[in-house]
């Protein structure tokens, strides 16, 4: 992948410029693209740097807002988990490498909890229709004990079907995609200002921040996609424009503890649901949601550490000692009020030409970047194909192929790159670190063909190690300079300088 070829293509005409290149996005950069428009996106940091690799990688309708939908009589969350549901299943299709159906289960301590729970995770499947991935069961208490032997007596326990994902993969995945098809998308492309004709915005000036280069960009459309970042971008409209977000934080903690499926936890002392997800050998615990201020790379709070250990504590233990990573993501929720129980759903905002789109989750990237596509084709008069993006698999998509490896590593590979994984063995089979199924191999990969330009691109958004265990992320660190140095031209002092800052980064996953 030629960053500078990319680089100099900004200096041509686009249809749509976005800026923010997480999952909306990317999103909207694959639908523009299949739909025939000339579209480039810029992203100030690394694809995927913010909230976007760090949500509990769940594809779901989301069953705490089906209860919030039947409780409050509330049709827009109705709606949403409905829609959700439907592209829960678009997404499987599309990345199978990326995405899995995963078996959760909700345990039953009291005698009521059987019906209840039952009737409501049956509503779940109903709202599924035909894209339901299986019938939510029930579990007698001793199938529950072989699966979560931890936990205290059960009633039993229902058994449901949802989809998990590895985030920062799917979003690197549609910026791929979008590029082989002709699409131009940059990271660490900084916008510096807007421009304007005509008293509408047509473009902004973006600065490599690589290596300082400024270039300006003109566009039809400018297309705000930066996240809980997005009222700051705004404001370069006016800085008195009142904000559209409410942005709230969701850690999440990555635990030594290895499942067999996944737990819903449904009742909370803050009213939430809290999920322990079987995650790559792994078990990840979260969320939270609790106010916070836009931030680029936020850490997860003490307080906010302290009460997912204490709320998993009367379930499976003390498990504060095999906590191996964390992280918190900011939630860009649109709307005034209590935070949990604000509906995800997504919002457009058009002023003088820049589209801000905002709200939403994971799940419905696709809808979202639809819905804004529609909107700028209708308001510039063009006339576009249908959609075929709940159609056309990403790049990867395929049968896994055959590989004379290790099953760790041949599985590894393969959920990271799905068809190409045999590409990337071809650069390098030795071991990024003993007993890991990482590859040296990947990191060229990562470098030549996904344009990670420094090392927490590749241990966080390519290989996704850091988001497993900062410890084994650092001790990965040194090699990966290593073999990232000669292929970006890095002497010594610059290596040293890169080690230096990724150390720094790791903790907040920077």
């Amino acid at each position: 992948m030629d960053r500078e070829a990319l680089w100099a293509r900004l200096k041509e005409p686009f249809d749509l410029l976005i800026l923010g290149g997480g999952a909306t996005g990317a999103g909207v950069l694959w639908e523009a693209t299949l739909r025939g428009l000339k579209a480039a996106l810029v992203e100030a940091r690394d694809f995927a740097s913010g909230t976007s690799s760090r949500s509990t990688k769940l594809l779901h309708g989301g069953v705490r807002y089906l209860e919030l939908a039947v409780k409050r009589l509330d049709a827009r969350q109705l709606r949403l988990v409905r829609e959700a549901l439907g592209e829960r299943k678009v997404v499987l299709e599309l990345a199978p490498h990326l995405a899995r159906p995963l078996t959760l289960l909700t345990p039953l301590f009291r005698p009521l909890e059987i019906p209840y729970y039952w009737a409501g995770l049956k509503l779940y499947d109903l709202l599924s229709g035909k894209r339901r991935l299986g019938q939510s069961r029930y579990l007698p208490p001793k199938a529950v004990r072989d699966l979560f032997p931890d936990l205290p007596p059960t009633l039993g326990a229902v058994a449901y079907q949802d989809g998990q994902f590895a985030d920062h993969r799917l979003n690197l995945a549609l910026v791929l995609s979008a590029l082989e098809r002709g699409a131009v998308a940059l990271n660490y492309a900084e916008v510096k200002a807007l421009l304007w004709e005509g008293g509408r915005v047509r473009g902004a000036v973006v600065q490599d921040r690589l290596t300082g280069k400024e270039v300006e960009v003109f566009a039809k459309a400018v297309v705000n996609a930066t996240g809980p970042l997005a009222d700051g971008v705004r404001r370069l409209l006016d800085p008195d424009l009142p904000p559209l977000l409410t942005p709230s934080s969701g850690a999440h903690l990555v635990l030594d503890y290895p499942l067999k499926a996944g737990l819903l936890i449904p009742r909370t002392r803050d009213g939430r649901v809290l999920f322990l997800l079987p995650y790559r050998g792994m078990a990840l615990l979260g969320t939270t949601d609790l106010p916070a201020e836009p931030a680029f790379c936020p850490l997860p709070r003490e307080e906010e550490v302290a009460y997912l250990l204490e709320e998993i504590r009367p379930y499976l233990g003390d498990l504060s000692g095999r906590v191996r990573a964390s992280w918190s993501g900011l939630r860009p929720l649109v709307g005034k009020g209590e935070t949990r129980l604000l509906v995800r759903d997504h919002h457009i905002e058009e002023l003088w030409g820049l589209y801000t789109l905002v709200g939403g989750k994971w799940t419905t990237f696709r809808l979202m970047a639809l819905d804004l596509v529609e909107r700028i084709a209708k308001d510039l008069g063009l006339s576009l194909p249908p959609s075929t993006s709940h159609t056309t698999p990403l790049l990867g998509a395929g049968e896994r192929p055959l590989l004379d490896l290790p099953e760790a590593v041949a599985r590894h590979l393969y959920e990271t790159y799905g068809t190409l994984a045999g590409e990337v063995l071809a650069l390098g089979e030795r071991p990024l670190l003993p007993g890991l199924p990482y590859l040296e191999g990947e990191v060229v990969w990562a470098v030549r063909q996904e344009l990670a330009a420094k090392p927490m691109d590749v241990l966080a958004r390519r290989l996704g190690l850091a988001l497993l265990d900062r410890e084994k992320a650092l001790s990965a660190l040194p090699r990966v300079v290593e073999i990232m140095a000669p292929l970006l031209g890095w002497d010594e002092g610059r290596a040293q300088a890169e080690l230096g800052e990724a150390r720094e980064a790791l903790p907040g996953l920077c």
